[in-house]
């Protein structure tokens, strides 16, 4: 009988026994599992770091296409042309494929051209005055079509408007154009009337991203 007893506490132990190693194996498991866990998602953070920083770094090219963001110019009756599609405007150091000349919007340079009634009497970078209209400034440019009298004109009315800028652009296709984001028209000289109604409705208009944004303290040449 005093057998039998020591044979069934010897079994109740070794089952006890058996019973705390399989926790103490749980356990293990469990803390595999989650350090596992740690490592997956400390993987999948870094590799999001690396491909967000890769493709900021890839601003650093040298040159960016406009295709990404597609559009078209719809005229309206007023004779202004809007812009239907995305406009970029992330900061980037290198030249820009605008779709159309001059351009009225999309990724530009970070420092702006000044725009405070500012006349260039050669071509500027496209993507610093676009930048200035990003502030909300109406650009004035002309080709070599345009005649002096209205190029002298023109620049008057320019330097005496803040938020204006102008400079010549040779491969526009008309002599004479004012662009702001995303509207562009063409105009006949310095006393048509659509240009007093555009630098009145875009000078710092509606359409302004930026708008009170500087005008000043940028590119002055």
């Amino acid at each position: 009988m005093g057998s039998a007893k020591k044979s069934s506490a010897s079994r109740t132990a070794r089952i006890e026994e058996m019973r705390r190693a399989e926790q103490s194996r749980e356990r293990r498991n469990r803390i595999l599992t989650i350090a596992a866990s740690v490592v997956v998602v400390a993987g999948l953070v870094a590799g999001t770091v690396v491909l967000v920083q890769s493709q900021s770094d890839d601003d650093g090219g040298s040159t960016a296409a406009d295709s990404k963001n597609p559009g078209k110019f719809v005229t309206g009756k007023d004779g202004v042309r809007t812009w239907e599609g995305t406009l970029g405007r992330n900061h980037v150091a290198k030249a820009v494929n605008y779709p159309v000349t001059p351009p009225v919007g999309g990724d530009h340079n970070p420092v702006w051209m000044n725009c405070n009634g500012d006349v260039y009497g050669d071509e500027i970078n496209n993507t610093n005055a676009v930048h200035s209209l990003e502030h909300g400034a109406v650009w004035v440019t002309y080709n070599a079509d345009a005649g002096k009298a209205d190029v002298d004109a023109l620049a008057a009315k320019v330097k005496k408007t803040p938020y204006t800028l102008m400079s010549p652009v040779d491969g526009q296709k008309d002599p004479i154009m004012l662009s702001a984001w995303g509207h562009q028209r063409t105009v006949t000289g310095a006393d048509d009337p659509d240009l007093d109604a555009f630098f009145e409705k875009f000078v710092q208009g509606e359409q302004t991203p930026e708008p009170g944004a500087a005008c000043t303290n940028g590119l002055s040449k």
